[in-house]
């Protein structure tokens, strides 16, 4: 086993420790497989990291061994790299601010294998730029149900006069994303917004939806998970991958795809399916980037 590769990355020189170390054993899917799938997807991706300190989920021994949540930039950060300010929406952690591909690739070094982003950036963490809606199916519903239910979401979205745009989580379910680009609301008002939404499908169809955070009350339904836009709580960012027996990605999908779907693998993608998308379609989650709208008042 190599113990060391050097990589040229713009214009940092880069050591990656370890670069035949399996990640993924089912899928032998290797260190220097994750590296390799974070920089062909960087462009994709790091503008969804940008100004948006991430919490990483490292994975030192593989997706088989322990996993931990690392929201702290790691002490023995090189110079070029980062960090964000403390500020009371993150509790005082400091990130790391991933602001170009050499950071994607040092953080990926450190088997960090999931992103996980805030709905606010570091420059105002008191104004969201859009509203999460996480659609999380209770076994035995399926990503089918979660659907089904997100087309309704987005049929009432568009009376509303809102956009949105749409991902697998990467697991089970699918999420849903309002930009609201220069909006001036606050957390309470995605949360509340967020809630009143699954609050009307809940009415619409109790024995299909949920809006309870308990786990008993999810089984067959789909939970609308509306407190995702808490200003302390962080969904897992487009283009990332999870931790789980493949390398699966939270990958953006089109409407079409979603209406389509007939089988729960028909929205379920990995890393070379997603390159692959994206050389070919570009960025389906770039309207969450840029769209300017306001949520209309309840």
């Amino acid at each position: 086993m190599t113990d060391s590769q050097q990589l040229r990355v713009g214009d940092r020189d880069l050591t990656v420790t370890r670069p035949d170390k399996v990640l993924y054993p089912a899928a032998g899917f290797r260190k220097a497989d994750l590296i390799d799938y974070y920089r062909r997807i960087a462009p994709a991706l790091l503008p969804h990291l940008e100004g948006r300190p991430p919490t990483l989920v490292r994975a030192p021994d593989g997706v088989d061994g322990e996993t931990f949540f690392a929201k702290n930039c790691p002490q023995h950060h090189p110079d070029w790299l980062r960090v964000a300010p403390g500020s009371p929406e993150t509790g005082g952690t400091r990130g790391c601010l991933v602001d170009d591909e050499a950071a994607l690739v040092w953080l990926a070094n450190l088997a960090a294998i999931e992103w996980h982003t805030h709905q606010w950036r570091v420059e105002d963490p008191s104004r969201p730029t859009a509203m999460v809606i996480d659609l999380d199916p209770g076994a035995p519903a399926t990503i089918l149900d979660c659907c089904r239910i997100a087309l309704t979401v987005r049929a009432l979205l568009e009376r509303l006069g809102l956009e949105c745009v749409v991902k697998t989580s990467g697991r089970k379910g699918l999420h849903m994303s309002v930009p609201l680009i220069g909006a001036a609301v606050t957390d309470d008002d995605t949360k509340r917004f967020a809630l009143a939404v699954g609050q009307w499908l809940e009415q619409r169809e109790p024995d299909h939806v949920t809006t309870d955070m308990s786990r008993a009350s999810r089984p067959g339904k789909v939970f609308v998970d509306w407190s995702q836009n808490d200003a302390h709580k962080t969904t897992v960012c487009a283009y990332s991958l999870r931790v789980a027996e493949q390398p699966a990605v939270s990958a953006p999908v089109t409407w079409d795809e979603v209406a389509d779907a007939a089988a729960p693998g028909d929205l379920a993608f990995g890393a070379a399916q997603v390159v692959e998308r994206y050389e070919r379609d570009g960025d389906h989650y770039a309207a969450s980037l840029r769209l300017e709208q306001e949520l209309p008042h309840l």
